[in-house]
């Protein structure tokens, strides 16, 4: 097994990485007690070589790496690749690419919503994982042979399986698909951490102003807290006490220290008066300061019935197209399609997702669509 623990090594294996199309790649950190992930391991592997990097060896320059990321030749294979891009987003200060995620290609080509690594692996190379390092700490060294074998079979199996799936998805003209949604994968906002924008992060339980604006000071106030002191969110304040912030708008520390979802002494903190400021100058300021409301949509009653009729539809047409459901229409697209039909603006209605189900699905609110029992079965039949 080649472990990687300096910085001439790295550049080695990295420089001969680049000669080829595509290379895999996975990631071990941890998080339990910081805002930001400890990266521990990077597991990569090429067609000719794997390897596991230690990020945390003594001295080693991840320059490299970095230079590998972002090297636009060559295709980075990743499984559910979110958290690993936000990780490689901090290190490299930019988003790497062009990334293909195979939990993605494993919805289009039909192995459920989530598509797991161990499903995708049990499918097309007939391996079952063992999974009985999966409780690993990773910033611990020395790791056993079982855990770096465990950790390093996350990227050769990838490398095994890849060119299988992107073969199928060419023969069945849905590489296309796939591409769109990873493209998703190199929009910046996705890895950054706006203290001004984590109140979307909250679910708002009030719409006028003073209130979205206390809550969107709030949680900035506890964002720059939490990055200041790389800690999580919810070792600063839980959500609860950026709602009670919201609702009451202490303007003293007395105050403060009244509400439920503060803790005990919190007010006695040297960084509780910042927060009492900062609510303050917000809710002053509400007018300009507050994020815009949400806009209220007044849905048409009695949707349940459409909303069902809808998703078995999607249920159907997936089936027969051999996709998962999720990648066509989400819960939301069903609502939405289900109350302002064509005027819906949902990806449901774009593109190859309309192709096939968002025509279908309007066609059946406009009564040219209906389903039946035709034995056990729930069929779609098209009405002349």
């Amino acid at each position: 097994m080649n472990i990687i623990r300096d910085t001439d090594a790295l550049r080695a294996y990295c420089d001969a990485a680049r000669e080829h199309d595509f290379v895999c790649i996975d990631t071990e950190f941890m998080r339990e007690s910081t805002f930001f992930s400890i990266l521990c391991l990077v597991q990569v592997a090429t067609v000719e070589e794997d390897a596991i990097i230690d990020p945390l060896a003594d001295g080693i320059d991840l320059t490299p790496l970095k230079e590998l990321l972002m090297d636009k030749s060559i295709t980075k294979v990743l499984h559910a690749a979110r958290q690993d891009m936000e990780i490689f987003y901090r290190i490299c200060g930019a988003v790497p690419g062009p990334i293909f995620d195979t939990q993605i290609a494993g919805m289009a080509i039909g192995l459920g919503d989530s598509a797991g690594y161990g499903a995708l692996v049990k499918d097309r190379l007939d391996i079952s994982l063992d999974k009985g390092a999966r409780f690993t700490d990773w910033s611990r060294r020395p790791l056993s042979e079982k855990q770096l074998s465990y950790a390093l079979a996350d990227v050769t199996h990838l490398r095994d399986l890849y060119p299988d799936v992107v073969s199928e998805l060419e023969e069945k003209g849905r590489l296309k698909w796939v591409m769109e949604e990873m493209s998703q994968h190199e929009n910046e906002t996705l890895y950054t951490f706006e203290p001004e924008d984590a109140w979307q992060r909250l679910k708002l339980r009030g719409h006028k102003k003073p209130y979205l604006a206390a809550l969107k000071a709030a949680a900035a106030w506890r964002e720059r807290q939490a990055i200041k002191k790389d800690i999580p969110r919810r070792r600063v304040l839980k959500d609860d006490a950026m709602y009670d912030l919201a609702q009451q708008r202490p303007r003293t520390l007395e105050a403060l220290a009244k509400l439920r979802g503060i803790p005990r002494g919190f007010e006695k903190s040297s960084s509780a008066t910042g927060l009492v400021e900062s609510l303050g100058a917000a809710v002053d300021n509400a007018a300009e300061y507050a994020p815009p409301a949400p806009k209220v949509q007044h849905m048409p009653p009695s949707l349940g019935p459409r909303i069902e009729m809808l998703k078995t539809l999607l249920r159907l047409r997936t089936e027969v197209e051999g996709i998962a459901t999720r990648l066509v229409a989400n819960a939301r697209d069903i609502e939405q399609l289900a109350a302002f039909g064509e005027g819906a603006d949902i990806s449901a209605l774009k593109g190859w997702r309309r192709e096939i189900f968002g025509q279908d699905a309007l066609d059946m609110l406009r009564g040219k669509i209906a389903l039946r029992l035709e034995g056990e079965n729930v069929v779609a039949e098209r009405l002349d």
